[in-house]
Protein backbone atom coordinates (compact mmCIF):
# COMPACT_ATOMS: atom_id res chain seq x y z
CA UNK A 1 0.00 0.00 0.00
CA UNK A 2 1.07 3.20 -0.87
CA UNK A 3 -1.09 5.23 1.91
CA UNK A 4 -1.89 3.46 5.02
CA UNK A 5 -3.40 5.44 8.06
CA UNK A 6 -5.93 4.82 10.80
CA UNK A 7 -8.30 7.93 9.65
CA UNK A 8 -10.48 8.61 6.61
CA UNK A 9 -8.58 9.94 3.42
CA UNK A 10 -10.00 12.05 1.61
CA UNK A 11 -9.45 11.46 -2.29
CA UNK A 12 -9.25 14.74 -4.73
CA UNK A 13 -10.38 13.67 -8.45
CA UNK A 14 -9.29 15.66 -11.40
CA UNK A 15 -13.25 16.90 -12.00
CA UNK A 16 -14.45 20.41 -10.43
CA UNK A 17 -13.97 20.16 -6.96
CA UNK A 18 -16.43 22.80 -4.69
CA UNK A 19 -14.87 24.07 -1.91
CA UNK A 20 -18.11 23.37 0.17
CA UNK A 21 -17.67 19.60 -0.61
CA UNK A 22 -14.15 19.26 -0.30
CA UNK A 23 -14.43 21.12 3.26
CA UNK A 24 -17.22 18.34 4.36
CA UNK A 25 -15.08 15.99 3.30
CA UNK A 26 -12.33 17.12 5.20
CA UNK A 27 -14.31 17.60 8.60
CA UNK A 28 -14.74 13.32 8.08
CA UNK A 29 -11.64 12.48 6.38
CA UNK A 30 -8.58 14.67 7.06
CA UNK A 31 -5.72 12.89 5.08
CA UNK A 32 -5.52 13.99 1.87
CA UNK A 33 -4.26 12.18 -0.97
CA UNK A 34 -5.22 12.88 -4.58
CA UNK A 35 -5.57 11.24 -7.74
CA UNK A 36 -3.00 12.39 -10.59
CA UNK A 37 -4.97 16.08 -12.00
CA UNK A 38 -6.86 15.99 -8.47
CA UNK A 39 -3.12 17.39 -6.89
CA UNK A 40 -3.86 20.64 -8.77
CA UNK A 41 -7.36 20.88 -7.53
CA UNK A 42 -5.73 19.90 -3.84
CA UNK A 43 -3.04 23.09 -4.14
CA UNK A 44 -5.61 25.63 -5.48
CA UNK A 45 -7.62 24.87 -2.19
CA UNK A 46 -4.61 25.82 -0.61
CA UNK A 47 -3.92 21.86 0.53
CA UNK A 48 -0.62 19.95 0.34
CA UNK A 49 -1.66 16.31 -0.57
CA UNK A 50 -0.20 13.87 2.01
CA UNK A 51 0.43 11.37 -1.41
CA UNK A 52 -0.38 11.98 -5.05
CA UNK A 53 -1.19 8.62 -7.24
CA UNK A 54 -1.78 8.47 -10.81
CA UNK A 55 0.22 7.57 -14.43
CA UNK A 56 0.61 11.58 -14.58
CA UNK A 57 -1.13 12.43 -17.60
CA UNK A 58 -3.06 15.16 -16.05
CA UNK A 59 -0.90 16.77 -13.22
CA UNK A 60 0.70 19.67 -14.14
CA UNK A 61 4.32 20.20 -14.07
CA UNK A 62 3.82 23.54 -11.91
CA UNK A 63 1.95 21.13 -9.16
CA UNK A 64 4.93 18.10 -9.67
CA UNK A 65 7.30 20.69 -8.90
CA UNK A 66 5.47 22.43 -6.02
CA UNK A 67 4.80 18.58 -4.23
CA UNK A 68 8.04 16.69 -2.47
CA UNK A 69 9.02 14.21 -4.54
CA UNK A 70 8.54 11.02 -2.17
CA UNK A 71 4.73 12.21 -2.33
CA UNK A 72 4.27 11.49 -5.97
CA UNK A 73 4.02 8.09 -6.72
CA UNK A 74 3.27 7.20 -10.49
CA UNK A 75 1.83 4.06 -11.48
CA UNK A 76 2.95 4.48 -15.59
CA UNK A 77 0.28 1.43 -16.65
CA UNK A 78 -3.03 3.13 -18.68
CA UNK A 79 -5.09 -0.12 -18.24
CA UNK A 80 -6.89 0.90 -15.14
CA UNK A 81 -8.33 4.48 -14.35
CA UNK A 82 -6.40 6.71 -11.57
CA UNK A 83 -9.28 6.07 -9.04
CA UNK A 84 -8.37 2.50 -9.62
CA UNK A 85 -4.96 2.74 -8.91
CA UNK A 86 -5.66 4.78 -5.52
CA UNK A 87 -8.30 2.63 -4.70
CA UNK A 88 -6.12 -0.66 -4.64
CA UNK A 89 -3.31 1.36 -2.97
CA UNK A 90 -4.92 3.20 -0.08
CA UNK A 91 -5.77 1.37 3.30
CA UNK A 92 -8.14 3.49 5.68
CA UNK A 93 -10.94 3.00 7.52
CA UNK A 94 -13.13 5.13 4.93
CA UNK A 95 -12.44 6.93 1.95
CA UNK A 96 -14.05 9.92 0.75
CA UNK A 97 -13.91 11.07 -3.02
CA UNK A 98 -14.59 14.35 -4.23
CA UNK A 99 -13.97 15.07 -8.11
CA UNK A 100 -14.90 12.36 -9.19
CA UNK A 101 -18.84 12.80 -10.58
CA UNK A 102 -17.87 15.19 -13.11
CA UNK A 103 -20.29 16.26 -15.92
CA UNK A 104 -19.21 13.80 -18.29
CA UNK A 105 -21.29 10.72 -18.00
CA UNK A 106 -18.42 8.00 -18.81
CA UNK A 107 -16.21 9.34 -15.77
CA UNK A 108 -18.82 9.02 -13.69
CA UNK A 109 -19.86 5.19 -14.71
CA UNK A 110 -15.92 4.51 -14.71
CA UNK A 111 -16.05 5.68 -11.47
CA UNK A 112 -19.30 3.62 -10.24
CA UNK A 113 -17.06 0.25 -11.99
CA UNK A 114 -14.78 1.15 -9.88
CA UNK A 115 -16.70 1.00 -6.69
CA UNK A 116 -17.29 -2.22 -7.47
CA UNK A 117 -14.42 -3.59 -8.81
CA UNK A 118 -13.08 -3.09 -5.55
CA UNK A 119 -15.63 -4.04 -2.81
CA UNK A 120 -13.40 -4.44 0.27
CA UNK A 121 -12.77 -0.66 0.30
CA UNK A 122 -15.57 1.21 2.31
CA UNK A 123 -15.91 4.59 -0.07
CA UNK A 124 -18.16 6.84 -1.02
CA UNK A 125 -18.08 9.78 -3.76
CA UNK A 126 -19.79 13.29 -3.08
CA UNK A 127 -21.41 14.07 -6.58
CA UNK A 128 -23.33 17.42 -7.29
CA UNK A 129 -26.62 16.43 -5.68
CA UNK A 130 -25.87 12.72 -4.24
CA UNK A 131 -23.78 10.63 -2.26
CA UNK A 132 -22.74 7.07 -4.02
CA UNK A 133 -21.55 3.96 -2.22
CA UNK A 134 -21.08 0.74 -2.48
CA UNK A 135 -23.75 -0.82 -0.11
CA UNK A 136 -21.51 -3.44 2.18
CA UNK A 137 -23.23 -6.80 3.04
CA UNK A 138 -25.65 -4.77 5.79
CA UNK A 139 -25.93 -1.35 6.68
CA UNK A 140 -27.80 1.10 8.61
CA UNK A 141 -28.57 4.48 7.44
CA UNK A 142 -30.45 6.76 10.25
CA UNK A 143 -31.90 8.79 7.47
CA UNK A 144 -34.95 11.01 7.90
CA UNK A 145 -38.46 10.44 6.79
CA UNK A 146 -39.07 10.70 3.04
CA UNK A 147 -35.72 10.70 2.25
CA UNK A 148 -34.80 9.83 -1.04
CA UNK A 149 -32.68 6.33 -1.66
CA UNK A 150 -31.91 5.28 -4.69
CA UNK A 151 -30.48 1.91 -5.85
CA UNK A 152 -28.80 0.74 -9.12
CA UNK A 153 -27.12 -2.65 -9.53
CA UNK A 154 -24.10 -3.12 -11.18
CA UNK A 155 -24.52 -7.27 -11.22
CA UNK A 156 -26.81 -9.43 -9.79
CA UNK A 157 -27.69 -9.26 -6.26
CA UNK A 158 -30.91 -9.80 -4.32
CA UNK A 159 -31.65 -8.26 -0.69
CA UNK A 160 -33.77 -7.18 2.04
CA UNK A 161 -34.46 -3.98 3.31
CA UNK A 162 -36.49 -2.40 6.23
CA UNK A 163 -37.73 1.03 6.71
CA UNK A 164 -37.85 1.85 2.53
CA UNK A 165 -41.34 2.79 1.27
CA UNK A 166 -40.98 -0.09 -0.97
CA UNK A 167 -39.17 -3.30 0.55
CA UNK A 168 -36.56 -5.03 -1.90
CA UNK A 169 -37.19 -8.57 -0.83
CA UNK A 170 -38.22 -11.18 -3.62
CA UNK A 171 -36.77 -8.57 -6.38
CA UNK A 172 -33.91 -9.96 -8.52
CA UNK A 173 -32.06 -7.21 -8.88
CA UNK A 174 -29.82 -6.53 -11.88
CA UNK A 175 -28.46 -3.46 -14.33
CA UNK A 176 -30.42 -4.56 -17.47
CA UNK A 177 -33.58 -5.43 -15.43
CA UNK A 178 -35.14 -4.35 -11.98
CA UNK A 179 -33.05 -1.32 -10.32
CA UNK A 180 -34.59 0.90 -7.48
CA UNK A 181 -33.94 4.17 -8.74
CA UNK A 182 -36.77 6.03 -6.89
CA UNK A 183 -37.37 4.59 -3.33
CA UNK A 184 -37.68 6.56 -0.14
CA UNK A 185 -36.68 6.48 3.26
CA UNK A 186 -39.35 5.60 6.27
CA UNK A 187 -37.22 6.27 8.89
CA UNK A 188 -34.00 4.24 9.45
CA UNK A 189 -33.11 1.80 7.10
CA UNK A 190 -31.44 -1.13 6.94
CA UNK A 191 -30.57 -3.34 4.00
CA UNK A 192 -28.63 -6.96 3.52
CA UNK A 193 -27.43 -7.79 0.16
CA UNK A 194 -25.91 -11.35 -0.93
CA UNK A 195 -23.71 -9.62 -3.24
CA UNK A 196 -21.23 -6.64 -3.52
CA UNK A 197 -23.02 -5.15 -6.59
CA UNK A 198 -25.44 -2.17 -5.02
CA UNK A 199 -24.53 1.25 -5.18
CA UNK A 200 -26.68 3.18 -3.09
CA UNK A 201 -27.42 7.12 -3.58
CA UNK A 202 -28.87 9.28 -1.30
CA UNK A 203 -28.88 13.53 -1.03
CA UNK A 204 -24.76 14.78 -0.09
CA UNK A 205 -26.57 16.75 2.87
CA UNK A 206 -26.49 13.17 4.43
CA UNK A 207 -22.97 12.99 3.93
CA UNK A 208 -22.40 12.90 7.59
CA UNK A 209 -24.99 10.02 8.29
CA UNK A 210 -23.96 8.32 5.56
CA UNK A 211 -19.73 8.14 6.96
CA UNK A 212 -21.21 6.77 9.89
CA UNK A 213 -23.22 4.19 8.84
CA UNK A 214 -20.05 2.53 6.45
CA UNK A 215 -17.45 2.61 9.81
CA UNK A 216 -19.48 1.06 11.85
CA UNK A 217 -20.67 -1.49 9.18
CA UNK A 218 -19.96 -4.68 11.01
CA UNK A 219 -18.67 -6.49 7.94
CA UNK A 220 -16.44 -6.08 4.64
CA UNK A 221 -17.53 -7.96 1.47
Amino acid sequence: MIVHTSEPVTLIGGAQVSRTDLAAAQAIAPCVVAADGGADAALAQGMMPDAVIGDFDSISADAQARIPAERLHKIAEQESTDFDKCLRNIEAPLIVGVGFCGARISHQLAACNTLVRHPVQRCLLIGSFDLVFLCPPSLKLDLPNECPVSLFPMGAVEGVSDGLKWPIAGLNFAPDGQTGASNCAKGTVHLSLTAPKMLVMVPKEHLAIVAEALLAAPARW
